[in-house]
């Protein structure tokens, strides 16, 4: 089985080069390591080989995945790892022998031994003494998830070759939700699964992210976008808008200070604007 590894990154090149350091340590070896930047020195300190390939993109999440995916067409899975997680060894192994032992398998994600994106940001140092004292036993162990997560997720490549899959580029910026969008989308021809023994650590940089003006538009704006689209039952969308304007709300008051709630309130506001004149879509935070 050949299995490429794919980082979409923009301004953390430091932390890419730990991310992708522990890649290319794996127990089981990636075929490939597809690194897409949109400027030079997004990949400072890194060198294209016969094993790194390093390619420019305009930016955008769903766009640089795109790149990604052309450039592993001969391989039979991609993992995609966000530019800020640590892989533990044997992430790979784990992919290779669930989607060996069930071809149904269409998308996978692991299992994080941490994931700090909704608190201030673990450093390199740290993520990688939590994947050194990490005790969980190596487990070929998987259960269903209703999708993949996108900080780390596994792919089935002929799946999305055969029925034309690519990542929504209607969502912009940092995306916000493509992940759940693609694997729904993928999920129509397989099943989706959590392996157990595919683990690391999901730093949640906070540097190199969207405004939170931006994010915050984009939080109401593409739900009810991938409502409209399909990918998004009304339950869920309306679920998804609720808690982060209430969260928002409430953080507008008394904000963690790595979070712009303020800023994020202000693009909620400014999306529901849009959408009372009837011109809201993801796109237009390209404008906020």
């Amino acid at each position: 089985m050949r299995i490429a590894v794919g980082f979409a990154t923009s301004g953390r090149s430091e932390i890419l080069s730990q991310a992708v350091n522990c890649a290319l340590t794996q127990s089981l070896s990636p075929t490939r390591v597809i690194i897409c930047y949109t400027k030079p020195s997004d990949v400072t300190g890194l060198s294209a080989n016969s094993t790194v390939i390093l390619q420019e993109s305009a930016p955008g999440l769903p766009k640089q995945r795109n790149v990604i995916l052309t450039a592993a067409e001969d391989c039979d899975v991609i993992v995609f790892f966000d530019d800020d997680f640590l892989a533990a060894p044997r992430y790979l192994q784990a992919v290779r022998d669930a989607f060996v032992t069930d071809p149904q398998i269409v998308a996978a994600t692991g299992l994080p031994i941490a994931d700090d994106a909704k608190g201030p940001g673990l450093s390199v140092a740290q993520g990688l003494a939590l994947i050194a004292g990490d005790r969980a036993a190596p487990t070929s162990r998987f259960e269903p998830a209703p999708h993949a997560y996108g900080c780390n997720m596994a792919i089935r490549l002929g799946v999305a070759r055969a029925h034309a899959l690519r990542f929504d580029e209607r969502l912009p910026l940092y995306a916000w939700s493509e992940d759940i969008d693609f694997t729904h989308r993928i999920k129509l021809y397989g099943r989706i699964v959590k392996l157990h023994g595919a683990r690391g650590v999901h730093l949640g940089a906070k540097t190199a992210r969207a405004s939170g003006r931006r994010l915050g538009y984009s939080q109401v704006a593409n739900p009810i976008y991938l409502r409209a689209k399909g990918s998004y039952s009304w339950r869920r969308a309306l679920g998804s808008v609720g808690r982060n304007v209430a969260a928002n709300g409430l953080g507008a008051v008394w904000s963690e200070p790595w979070i712009d709630r303020r800023g994020r309130l202000l693009g909620n506001a400014l999306a529901f604007v849009d959408l009372v004149r009837g011109r809201l879509s993801p796109e237009r935070v390209l404008d906020v």
